[in-house]
């Protein structure tokens, strides 16, 4: 049963949020399809669901909690809005905000002998920290314990990250490729070394009692398909991968994988490595989750409504047929592995309507084998 009445989205609702998520991910009939977001970064949806009038972006962490608990089933980290500020990071790097959006504005360094002094400097960082595991652990719970409260029954997802998509992203797409053809032992080191890093971290914080599923990031997709070749990603991101599905999985704790863009020829690749399920398809470049789901029955499915011709553009009926559309043809209140949300973010174009009407959408399919009278 639903923790508190309060945290129900809906009157109807006979599974807690965090049962319908564990038969969500379990392959499991529902009373209802879960719902996932990620709400840091709309002033408009703010205002609608906290009755609040915001201009701009003077909204609080504690108004966007307010928000989740009151339309998702799981979340991701929530976020303050990041500010306009230009700012340096430790390692030199200018990062300027824009409020819901960021990007390196300057990098420390501008050639291929800078980038390979950068990595070499990092690795020896990773491979010498002193780290206390009961202290990150410690850390990461304030953290989370804080946004618990705040959100109620809502399943916090937490998250992992890998060295390939830190690399790359730190160097750009460029000056990663040349130093990978000049010195790939470089780049390999550091990827090896944060995966490792990153598999202490998750033995640290693994708590199954918290949440019982997990999320990887590891973008590498375009529109048009993976940037990088099958032959590298099995030399320097399918072994890691793996690794760290294992380490989640030997706390009971299921793993979900995000990737941008199109990335369709692979998943059989990420099959292999033993992920049970998939974040992130995106409509525009052929990722329909109804065809995924379908052909890989066995995964379960998050966000795949598409987040800007559609949330940006069309209007409450297309998004409620859409909702609709996929969790009738993925016959998901009978199977389960649906998680219905954006390819994207609730970012500030999307209309608040819209959104509204995909939580209510969401609503209006009920599985008759859960009525709240049984």
């Amino acid at each position: 049963m639903p923790e508190t009445e309060s945290d129900k989205i809906f009157p109807t609702d006979v599974l807690s949020k965090r049962e319908r998520v564990e038969r969500t991910l379990n392959l499991e009939p529902v009373d209802r399809v879960a719902i996932h977001e990620q709400l840091s970064w709309n002033p408009g949806v703010i205002s609608m669901y906290t009755g609040r009038e915001i201009e701009g972006f003077n909204y609080t962490y504690k108004d966007i909690c307010e928000v989740i608990r009151q339309t998702l089933d799981t979340c991701f980290q929530a976020h303050d809005p990041l500010g306009t500020d230009l700012i340096t990071d430790e390692d030199g790097f200018e990062i300027q905000n824009d409020n819901w959006n960021w990007w390196i504005a300057k990098r420390p360094f501008d050639d291929v002998a800078g980038a390979r002094e950068y990595l070499l400097r990092k690795t020896d960082q990773m491979q010498n920290a002193e780290i206390d595991d009961e202290q990150v652990r410690e850390e990461f719970y304030q953290r989370q314990n804080e946004l618990k409260r705040l959100v109620g029954g809502t399943v916090i997802i937490p998250g992992a990250r890998f060295g390939l998509e830190e690399c790359w992203w730190a160097l750009g797409l460029t000056l990663f490729s040349y130093l990978y053809a000049d010195d790939p032992g470089v780049v390999s080191a550091y990827i090896e070394t944060y995966a490792r890093s990153e598999i202490r971290r998750i033995h640290a914080i693994a708590d199954r009692d918290f949440s019982p599923v997990a999320c990887i990031f590891a973008d590498w997709g375009t529109k048009q398909g993976p940037m990088f070749s099958p032959e590298f990603l099995h030399k320097e991101h399918f072994p890691y991968l793996r690794q760290v599905i294992e380490t989640w999985h030997s706390h009971g704790i299921k793993v979900l994988y995000h990737n941008d863009g199109n990335w369709k020829k692979l998943i059989p690749d990420l099959v292999d490595c033993e992920v049970d399920g998939f974040s992130c398809t995106e409509p525009s470049v052929g990722m329909d989750i109804v065809e995924l789901k379908n052909a890989w029955p066995g995964h379960a499915w998050m966000r795949g409504i598409d987040g800007v011709d559609l949330m940006e553009r069309g209007t409450p009926e297309q998004v409620r047929r859409e909702v609709h559309r996929q969790i009738e043809e993925t016959n998901a209140l009978q199977t389960g592995g649906l998680l219905i949300g954006t390819a994207s973010e609730i970012n500030p174009p999307i209309r608040p309507e819209n959104f509204r009407a995909m939580i209510e959408a969401v609503g209006e399919l009920r599985n008759p084998d859960f009525a709240s009278d049984k």
